[in-house]
């Protein structure tokens, strides 16, 4: 959600500011603003919209000197989108100045203890709160002020605080909202994601829950919650800098789709050795896979939606019964969870709020954890009692299609080693498998080539209101990400529907020119989907279907058809899902939509 920057050193801080900022545009925000010391006092500027406002207002940080500074892209939760409201926020003397990620849960009850006391609030957020309670406690200790104002404090945060009687010093802290702290050539820097601070460093600090990081020009120290000195290992960030970049294309989306195959390949790579599946990170030995009694598989959004192909592949090959929760009804419903069980969370940043507290009510109760995700040294990553890392570097655009793509193969991968040994597959049916997962990557190549024929459909298209996609089996899996892609980025009303359910009450909805898009890569469900697809297309609907090569039957029913290459039937989301993207991507374009930023979405989650 939130973007957070601070930075302490020789340079000047505000162009440091707003280029790290730029680079967490991608997490969705309304507002923005920076706050800088000039020597003598804090310096606010803030400004609602885009980035571009603030660079404007500031002449790109020129009209901002000063060498230490925090800065903020807020995505509103607490109170509109105002220069108000905006980050970052000062205390009444203007001597303390704070940004913040997450979401204070008791800020109401410290806000009228603060209001009691004289305090006056500019705004309307929970934040603010956060400023006047460093001013109460604050008595000339700054570590003896934040360790005090974490005690009171609930809910989720990430901080960047500067005091102006302590202007040598850049003070950070977190509790359920990311943050890395980092060491650059000419100074020290804070940031809530990795793509900040790549330009300037690659040698990163993970903050934990409760640990406050303490930034001078010339070094970076730790402590606790009990302000004691802590010892804490930098990680290495192995990340192409370029890949946080477009390089030559009109938007990150673009590029994250054409990087697919890429992704794929380093996602498959590591883990085929002589045959055999191979994941090393993973650390389960063969009696605890054979051990594992029932899986369950939480995750949000598209996370959710490969989750759901995930149960057909695992228990079809892995023969292992699976139980599929959205990470934000998981806790809710009291799940029961036995021995012998392992619940898998996956999460693309390793930060999302819900699948984090997923993954901690697993814990809780005693049962194994597996964390699949993206980015090392992240909570999930961290907290889960086993990991799996996809490897599909930075993903930018808000609307995922990389890391999708990253988070199928990961699955393809666990489920298969888990058939491997518990002896659900044979050595041929396995190797075949193999075979399928090494050719994905070029034939992912060959639909992304498709791209000018699915645009000059996608035109026709760009003035839909509501679009329908079906599917039986995983190809339902699939219609599920399809539906969500066209939405978010388009805003065109999307619905997918398991097929079988279209005569409970969904076809009453198909009218004349309704666009249905219909998958059908499953074999042994080609003549039931093609029965659904005359049901809709005789009721006036325009259908498009996507199947796999050789499957001309479909051409019957259907008024255009996407081949896909031929693949085993558990892999075929894998190809299915790339001219569903393409369409959706062609459509957002020629409605004129923001790509990379749909309104009120935002990248990573990470408040409840």
């Amino acid at each position: 959600m939130c973007g957070i920057v601070g930075y302490i050193g020789e340079a000047q801080a505000a162009p440091i500011l707003l280029d790290g900022l730029s680079k967490l545009e991608y997490r969705g925000y309304d507002s923005a603003g920076i706050a800088v010391y000039d020597g003598t006092d804090i310096q606010v500027k803030k400004a609602t919209g885009r980035l571009k406002v603030l660079n404007e207002l500031t002449h790109d940080g020129v009209t901002m000197p000063g060498t230490l500074g925090i800065g903020h892209t807020r995505w509103a939760t607490h109170g509109a989108p105002t220069d108000a409201n905006a980050h970052p926020h000062y205390n009444s003397t203007e001597t303390i100045a704070v940004v913040h990620n997450g979401i204070i849960e008791n800020y109401l009850k410290v806000k009228k203890r603060l209001l009691e006391k004289g305090y006056v609030f500019q705004s309307d957020t929970d934040t603010e709160v956060i400023a006047h309670l460093l001013d109460y406690y604050y008595k000339g200790d700054p570590i003896e002020t934040i360790t005090k104002l974490m005690l009171r404090l609930e809910g989720s945060y990430a901080l960047g605080i500067i005091f102006k009687d302590h202007a040598d010093v850049l003070y950070a802290v977190r509790k359920d909202s990311p943050l890395i702290v980092g060491k650059a050539a000419e100074g020290s820097l804070i940031a809530s994601d990795v793509p900040a601070v790549l330009k300037y460093t690659r040698e990163v600090y993970f903050i934990q829950n409760e640990e406050i990081a303490v930034l001078s020009r010339d070094d970076i120290s730790f402590r606790n919650v009990d302000g004691e000195p802590i010892t804490k290992e930098s990680t290495t960030i192995e990340w192409d800098i370029n890949a946080a970049e477009k390089g030559g294309y009109e938007h990150f989306m673009q590029k994250e789709m054409y990087e697919q195959p890429k992704t794929v390949r380093d996602t498959l790579s590591p883990r085929l050795k002589d045959g055999r599946i191979v994941i090393e990170e993973l650390g389960m030995t063969d009696d605890e896979i054979r051990g594992i009694r029932k899986i369950h598989i939480v995750a949000c959004g598209s996370a959710y939606h490969t989750r759901v192909t995930a149960k057909y592949v695992f228990e079809g090959l892995a023969r292992i019964p699976v139980e599929v929760d959205l990470a934000s009804e998981f806790r809710y419903r009291n799940p029961i969870l036995e021995e012998g069980a392992l619940v898998i969370i996956i999460s693309q940043s390793g930060e999302t709020a819900d699948s984090l507290a997923a993954l901690r009510e697993a814990r809780s109760r005693g049962v194994k954890t597996l964390g699949i995700v993206n980015v090392v040294g992240s909570s999930i990553a961290r907290e889960a009692d086993k990991v799996m890392y996809t490897w599909a570097g930075p993903e930018i655009a808000v609307a995922t299609t990389k890391a999708y793509s990253a988070q199928l193969i990961a699955q393809y991968l666990l489920a298969l080693k888990f058939a491997q040994v518990r002896g659900t597959v044979t050595e041929r049916e396995c190797a075949g498998m193999i075979g399928d997962l090494k050719k994905l990557p070029e034939q992912i190549e060959l639909l992304l080539g498709s791209k000018e024929r699915i645009q000059r459909f996608a035109n026709r298209y760009i003035a839909a209101k509501d679009v329908f996609f079906i599917g039986r089996g995983i190809d339902y899996a699939i219609s599920l990400e399809g539906s969500l892609k066209l939405k978010e980025i388009s805003y065109i009303h999307s619905e997918a529907y398991a097929a079988g359910e279209l005569k409970h009450g969904t076809i009453s909805l198909i009218e004349e020119g309704t666009l249905v898009a219909a998958v059908a890569t499953q074999e042994d469900l080609y003549k039931k989907t093609i029965s659904n697809i005359v049901e809709v297309r005789t009721r006036g609907a325009f259908v498009m279907a996507v199947t796999n090569t050789g499957n001309t039957e479909i051409e019957k029913a259907a008024d255009y058809v996407i081949y896909i290459p031929q693949t085993n039937r558990y892999f075929t989301n894998s190809l299915a899902i790339i001219p569903l993207q393409l369409f959706s991507y062609y459509v957002s374009v020629g409605r004129g939509c923001d790509v990379d930023k749909p309104r009120n979405l935002a990248k990573s989650v990470t408040v409840e």
